[in-house]
């Protein structure tokens, strides 16, 4: 018999920052849909894109954004695996293709923020509004270079194109339902996996600077930040609901597989963290700082921001 998950095995399943823990707590998912699986590409990809972050990718820097870093891509990739995984056991049949875009295309999905040896002005930020068409560029010179199957490019295409913020979903013209489903669970992992972060709420004072860089929106402060990120919340969950078909629900298939429980500990954390970031920003600049206390991100954030930018 399956027992429920104790506390810590709860919020284990938000810290996917180490490789070597996240590769095989993805593989024994995986092998949950097909137990013979062959991860020949999807693993090759995780290694390219982990090369990529740490600058050891040949022509690139590594990537030096605060927010949009390896353990974000981590957290989306995670998600999206589980994601996939709930999607099969609600009757969605996903064959071995699919989940192979469905990973690389989140392993890749914030490669555009990577700079080429030379581009050495700023931390990659200022590519927020392109990155996306930057990352696609590149899955295509690197599907060609690793002599993956042609046919990969245009999925993944779909697939990355999906998350870009600025693109309505039901406005993309997919060449098919399934390439529609892959997209969905893509963009859908993509919110989930980082909002459900348990630090998500410190995380912002760093998406914050991302936003500084690249001259991106309207926020007049960090304070104002946080405070359009809860309207954000609803915004997103309308597009959670709507035009992403309601897929992060599936996510209480996995987690009745795995621990026997009909529970979405993704929405339930993300929900925690709106409550949390709903209380705090009523307080005034001294007391809602001291309440985010995770990960020393305050700190090394309140020394890049400036005291003007944060109040």
């Amino acid at each position: 018999m399956i027992s429920a998950p104790t506390s810590t095995e709860i919020a284990n399943l938000f810290k996917n920052s180490d490789p070597d823990e996240v590769w095989p707590k993805v593989t024994e998912i995986v092998m949950r849909v097909n137990p013979a699986y062959d991860f020949s590409f999807s693993k090759a990809t995780f290694d390219d894109v982990l090369r990529l972050f740490h600058g050891e990718y040949p022509g690139y820097c590594p990537i030096k954004t605060l927010y949009h870093n390896q353990s974000h891509t981590l957290d989306v990739f995670v998600c999206a695996v589980r994601l996939m995984h709930g999607v099969h056991l609600s009757g969605t049949h996903l064959s071995d293709r699919d989940m192979t875009m469905i990973m690389m295309a989140a392993l890749m999905h914030d490669i555009g923020y990577a700079q080429l040896l030379g581009e050495d002005t700023g931390t990659g930020a200022q590519y927020t509004k392109s990155h996306v068409d930057r990352g696609i560029e590149f899955m295509r010179h690197y599907i060609v270079d690793r002599r993956f199957p042609p046919d990969f490019a245009t999925t993944l295409e779909f697939a990355m194109h999906c998350t870009d913020p600025s693109v309505t979903i039901s406005k993309i013209n997919f060449p098919d339902e399934r390439t529609r489903l892959l997209g969905q669970i893509v963009r859908t992992a993509d919110f989930t996996g980082q909002m459900a972060d348990r630090a998500y709420l410190e995380k912002l004072l760093f998406l914050y600077l991302e936003f500084e860089e690249a001259h991106f929106g309207s926020y007049q402060s960090l304070h104002d930040l946080l405070l359009k990120t809860c309207e954000f919340y609803e915004i997103t969950r309308q597009q959670l609901d709507g035009e992403l078909g309601g897929i992060y629900g599936k996510l209480t298939f996995h987690f009745k597989d795995i621990f026997g429980v009909e529970n979405n500990y993704y929405l339930e954390s993300i929900e925690k963290n709106i409550a949390y970031l709903s209380k705090i920003t009523l307080l005034n600049e001294q007391k809602y700082l001291s309440m985010l206390k995770r990960g020393g991100i305050v700190e090394k954030a309140k020394s890049l921001i400036g005291p003007e930018k944060i109040r």
